[in-house]
């Protein structure tokens, strides 16, 4: 049963989130990205819409390309 369950977002709206590098991304500034938007799943994975502080424009990413920020500092 546990297979049938609802996947859920990894991150949160407003979640600081580090981008990896990856082909479709790879311009991307490095740094700390908020998370704009949960997107619904596409291709089996789900996509959000972050924002760099300071950039104009968001990004859509898939959620392996992100990872959470460490806020121990």
């Amino acid at each position: 049963m546990m297979e049938s369950a609802k996947r859920m977002h990894k991150f949160e709206l407003g979640q600081s989130v580090s981008l990896r590098s990856t082909l479709f991304n790879r311009d991307a500034a490095s740094g700390a990205y908020k998370v704009t938007k949960q997107l619904p799943e596409r291709d089996g994975e789900f996509e959000y819409q972050v924002k760099r502080p300071g950039e104009p424009h968001e990004r859509v990413v898939k959620e392996r390309d992100l990872s959470a920020e460490d806020q121990t500092e």
